[in-house]
């Protein structure tokens, strides 16, 4: 493979799904925009609030967006000049930021409206597995919580198809590492966005998760969209 070939492809991988992203071209240069959220930011009241709902996506991801678009540029010029010092420099910016693009794409699409069947329980093949392998939802949904509420600084938790062993699996990732990083064989289903930002201004605000993390993750479930998983699922299931 060509290098120019090999180097766009290297820098196009942690977004696999990229044309789900929302894509530009620069300079012949693949660029990431802020994809638009499904609903409006006020449609998840009272699980989240508007006002946090619009500082996440338009403040936290579009510098996720912003910053990955700048790595990548750099990267490829870094490359271009056989920089290796720097090349090797930017793998942890392009990690985080393209983590960060990556987790909360996938994070806004496992939120529903209430109104629009957000919170209803997975029916059919995933409803089938949860029960299977968990029990039933509710044990799921514990299991979950305690990974969530355990987990120590910002990170994710996440609810995954493991394609290797055929089975659910429950893992946590630190900062916004995509789940990818931990196995490739692990297919992100339903991410759980536990850095303070997703929560603490709901806090400020109503003062409604005083409890914080474990108050957030016991209410998220209120407007989880089963139905967007459990279409991933039946897509990636073996």
């Amino acid at each position: 493979m060509a290098l120019g070939s090999l180097r766009r492809k290297a820098l196009l991988d942690l977004g696999g799904n990229g044309g789900r992203l929302g894509l530009g071209l620069v300079r012949g240069l693949k660029t990431f925009t802020l994809p638009d959220l499904p609903y409006d930011y006020g449609a998840l009241e009272p699980v989240i609030s508007a006002e946090i709902m619009l500082l996440h996506h338009q403040k936290h991801h579009q510098t996720y967006v912003t910053n990955y678009n700048k790595s990548l540029e750099q990267l490829d010029h870094a490359i271009d000049k056989g920089d290796v010092s720097t090349t090797v420099k930017l793998q942890s910016s392009v990690k985080f930021n393209g983590g960060g693009h990556l987790n909360h794409s996938i994070f806004w699409k496992n939120l529903a409206p209430v109104n629009e069947g957000g919170g209803e329980p997975p029916k059919g093949s995933l409803g089938w597995a949860i029960d299977t392998q968990f029990g039933s939802l509710e044990s799921l949904i514990l299991k979950i919580n305690t990974e969530g509420a355990a987990l120590q600084g910002s990170g994710w938790v996440w609810l995954a198809l493991d394609k290797e062993f055929k089975k659910l699996s429950i893992e946590t990732t630190a900062n916004q590492d995509p789940l990818v990083t931990k196995a490739a064989t692990l297919v992100p289903l339903l991410g759980i966005d536990v850095w303070e930002h997703a929560y603490y201004l709901q806090n400020v605000i109503t003062m409604q998760y005083k409890n914080v993390k474990p108050d957030y993750l016991k209410n998220i479930w209120k407007v989880i969209n089963w139905k967007y998983v459990s279409e991933v699922f039946e897509k990636e299931s073996p």
